[in-house]
């Protein structure tokens, strides 16, 4: 099933290529690149042009990869529920990669906290409420949405592993270790993508939400 998941991927890549950011930013006269912190994603995009534009561009990233889970599903449905699963979590690291690292874009997109979030409802719905829980509890008591988005990623992979332990992922026990290390490339490229917010947030320079732009 290699050839599979290699598809599950580039089906994902493709939907991620959708910038919505970039494009709305582009309907505005703008590139959004080229503003506040430099990021194609819904925090920037919020910052620099508002929440209406904030709110549209999570929106899209979130259902891109819903929409590349749901896709590649559909078309492996009969390879069994456990491969259906590996292969949807291979679609939404796909789409992650189309939209952090888009080629018409010079490989210069968004940090894919968005498109994570789609892919964690698409395929482990049952950890959403703590990532939401932490990412909202987070921001509302530190104001960081990066300290959120870091938040998110990792509870969503001590929850795979938990989950995954105790039977409910609907994954076979021989396909466990290959959930597990896709579900962590999702983490680690999160917080590779947050390696210079990481840094200021180590340093107490991180900007806060709603104070000043990123820079």
């Amino acid at each position: 099933m290699i050839t599979a998941r290699l598809i599950a991927l580039a089906i994902g890549y493709a939907f991620g290529l959708f910038q919505t950011g970039y494009f709305y930013g582009k309907s505005k006269g703008i590139d959004i690149r080229n503003e506040g912190s430099g990021n194609a994603g819904t925090t920037n995009s919020l910052r620099v042009l508002g929440v209406k534009a904030g709110l549209i561009t999570f929106l899209g990233d979130l259902f891109k990869a819903i929409f590349a889970v749901l896709l590649v599903s559909l078309l492996y449905r009969n390879a069994g529920a456990s491969m259906v699963r590996i292969l949807g979590l291979y679609a939404g690291f796909g789409s992650v990669l189309g939209h952090n690292f888009p080629f018409y874009l010079h490989f210069k997109g968004g940090k894919g906290i968005a498109c994570t979030s789609g892919m964690i409802l698409a395929v482990c719905p049952q950890a959403a409420p703590v990532c939401l829980a932490l990412f909202i509890g987070s921001i509302a008591v530190t104001r960081y949405v990066s300290l959120g988005s870091i938040l998110v990623v990792t509870a969503y992979l001590i929850q795979v592993i938990v989950f995954g332990q105790l039977g409910w992922l609907g994954v076979e026990a021989g396909d466990l270790p290959e959930f597990y290390l896709v579900s962590a490339c999702f983490t680690a490229m999160a917080l590779w993508r947050h390696r210079a917010n990481i840094k200021r947030l180590l340093s107490g320079t991180e900007n806060r939400f709603g104070l000043k732009k990123e820079k």
